[in-house]
Parts: C-alpha cells; structure tokens; sequence
C-alpha cells in the first residue's frame, strides 16, 4: 500500500496539540469571554483538528489552518448563541423584559490585570458588537499581534481586504 507523501511529513497529533493549544485557548478566550466556554471549544476545536488531519495539505502553515479552524468554530459557536438567545427571547422565556442578558457572562481574561478588567471589558463589549469579518481582523491582529498577511491568509482575503476591515472596525469603535 502507498503512503501519500505529504502524509509521511505530517507532523503527529500530539505535537499539533502541544504547539497551538494557548493560540487555540487565546483565541476562543478573546471570542467567547468564558473560561469555561473557551475550554469546551478548545476541545472541540482539537477534535475536529484531529479529523482533519491527515487532509491538511500544507497550502498554508500548521498554525494559520489551526487559526482558520478555531476562528470558524468561535464564530459558529457564538452564532449558536445568538440564536439560542432569540429563540429564548421570542418563545417569552424571559417573560416581558424587554432587553436579552449581555452576551459575555463572565469576563474572566488571565492576560487582564484586574484594574485593567472594567476598561478591557467594555472595550471587548463593544468588539463584539462589530459584524463578524471586522471583529475577526481586529482580535487576530491585535489582539493575537499576527502579521496582516498572516490575518489574510487565516481568513481567506486579501492584505488590502484586510487593511479595509481593521479600519472600519476601529472607526466603529470610535462611535
């Protein structure tokens, strides 16, 4: 039987684990504001990683395909949310309030410094009211401090789509 050669070059799982779990925790952190929820997603996010495994061609690096799956996971996850959300709020729920329950429960952040927490919470509040494609190029870029190249090719677009992205993202933020 003939091993594909890429399949022969293809690092082991538990070095893939090793070397992106904190990106891969960083990352769910900084979407779902949960430790708890990070954590779940993480898991996740490695169970599909290990699924995908031996189809990963090698296009891009190890860690942009690990940054695209973590990215599509977080997204898919708070979409579920919000969808949960209005179900819960249209069935009647929460009875007649008028207002749904603020998205991050908790703002448990490790690389916040407790004085900090007040000021970074409500600036991630606000990061997470921008459309998805904005608050992606925002937290991979400044938050993760990645290359907008790297950004580019994470999200499938071009640098200059990026560049566009991070600018209306802050100008929204400056609203």
């Amino acid at each position: 039987m003939c091993v594909p050669f890429l399949l022969l070059l293809m690092p082991p799982f538990s070095e893939v684990y090793e070397k992106h779990q904190h990106l891969a925790y960083n990352l769910c952190l900084n979407y779902l504001q949960n430790r708890q929820d990070a954590e779940e997603a993480m898991q996740d996010i490695f169970v599909k990683i290990h699924a995908k495994l031996p189809s990963f061609e090698g296009k891009a690096s190890m860690q942009t395909w690990v940054y695209r799956i973590a990215v599509n996971h977080c997204l898919d996850v708070l979409k579920s949310r919000k969808r949960r959300n209005r179900f819960l709020f249209f069935s009647g729920f929460w009875g007649n309030t008028e207002k749904m329950p603020p998205e991050p429960v908790d703002f448990n952040h490790p690389g916040v410094l407790m004085e900090d927490r007040e000021d970074t919470e409500a600036l991630f509040r606000k990061i997470h009211q921008l459309p998805d494609n904005q608050k992606t190029a925002l937290l991979l870029r400044y938050v993760d401090e990645l290359p907008q190249r790297e950004v580019a090719d994470i999200m499938q677009v071009s640098e200059k789509a990026v560049e566009a992205l991070l600018h209306r993202a802050k100008q929204q933020l400056r609203k």
